[in-house]
């Protein structure tokens, strides 16, 4: 599902983010890049979502080579991949559902499948039933799990999170870790940017650790 093949990114100023990092994430499975601010965590996101391409080297997502995507491909390739954010970036001036609709409102959906898609996505996050309200009347992990349903109503095969659990306590830190198992257990790639070193030990999942842009570890369950 991605696979980076001896990536290497510098930027303009020189600066190398990325150095020489291989690695692959199979289909179903979930893990974590951690590392150090300014490791590299964000440009390796970057470059999964084709905002930005690899120096050299290849990053593979779902079968393609994102570099050679022409301008009008990368749409598609994004369509498949759901993004979390640590600020959950909603809409306040918009209800739930028509956050999590926002995706599908781009795309053209027809409202009534739209409309089916939503519920779906509020149901698997556990929302249902509060589709109408604004996202101020929800608790911290209730926003971010709205956040979730937005990037899951597409379907994607692979969910990037970059610190989905930055701003949440422990308890809500877990609650959200158990909503993305959900979508590992149905056959969703995860990949998770995360500082949070005790809840990455306690979950014990693969673990991709950066340092200063090199990848100096990959521990944990993967399957790769």
């Amino acid at each position: 599902m991605i696979t980076f093949d001896n990536v290497s990114k510098q930027y303009v100023s020189g600066e190398n983010a990325l150095s020489d990092v291989s690695f692959h994430i199979a289909k179903g499975e979930m893990a974590f890049v951690t590392g150090h601010s300014g490791a590299g965590k964000s440009s390796l996101l970057k470059l999964i979502l084709a905002t930005e391409k690899c120096t050299a080297g290849a990053v593979i997502v779902n079968g393609s080579n994102t570099s050679k995507l022409r301008k009008r491909e990368i749409p598609f390739l994004r369509r498949r991949i759901g993004s979390v954010f640590q600020d959950h970036q909603l809409l306040n001036d918009r209800t739930v559902a028509d956050n999590v609709a926002l995706p599908l409102d781009i795309s053209g959906f027809e409202r009534r499948d739209a409309q089916r898609r939503v519920r779906a996505a509020l149901d698997k996050v556990g929302l249902l039933g509060k589709e109408a309200q604004y996202p101020a009347a929800l608790s911290g992990g209730e926003q971010q799990r709205v956040g979730i349903a937005r990037a899951v109503v597409n379907r994607p095969s692979i969910i990037l999170a970059d610190e989905p659990t930055g701003n949440l306590d422990p308890e809500l830190s877990t609650e959200i870790m158990e909503v993305f198992e959900q979508f590992k257990n149905v056959g969703v790639s995860l990949l998770i940017a995360s500082h949070d070193v005790a809840l990455i030990n306690r979950l014990d999942y693969r673990t991709l650790i950066l340092k200063n842009g090199e990848l100096i570890g990959d521990t944990g369950r993967g399957e790769s």
